[in-house]
């Protein structure tokens, strides 16, 4: 996918809406239920809520499948957490309710185990292996300048 100012305007204008128009709930708390992947229709989600959210928004404008892939990551605080990594023509960028800055993946802070193959979403890629090692990929904490 070809990033252009107005497609990163996209990205960042997305990100931002939806990080502050859900509000954080587990699927617990929310359905009673420890794991449940479905839209924030009630305004209230977790982390895969708030992806799928952002993926629907982003294929409505426009952005093919291919370079909207949800991705299994350990946060950095440490838990288990999900992200929408946006594939482009420059780089990789990290879509995350967690923080509002659209980052490269490699500056993100998470550690990532998994993401969706950008020929078959129903096809899980295990990250450790597609880079060439067996352990999982952590990226750097390290801001930006």
């Amino acid at each position: 996918m070809g990033l252009t100012d107005a497609r990163w305007a996209e990205l960042v204008e997305i990100n931002l809406r939806f990080n502050k128009a859900i509000e954080p709930v587990t699927d617990f708390d929310q359905f009673g239920v420890a794991e449940r992947w479905t839209y924030a229709t009630t305004g209230r989600g977790d982390c895969e809520d708030y992806v799928l959210e952002k993926r629907r928004e982003l294929l409505r404008r426009g952005w093919p499948l291919s370079s909207l892939l949800i991705t299994v990551v350990i946060d950095r605080e440490g838990g288990g957490h999900a992200v929408l990594t946006v594939v482009t023509d420059r780089g990789e960028f990290v879509l995350d309710n967690q923080i509002d800055k659209i980052l490269p993946w490699s500056r993100s802070g998470l550690t990532f185990i998994k993401r969706q193959s950008p020929t078959n979403q129903n096809d899980w890629q295990d990250l450790g292996r597609i880079l060439g090692r067996p352990e999982v990929v952590t990226a750097s904490i390290t801001p930006p300048r």
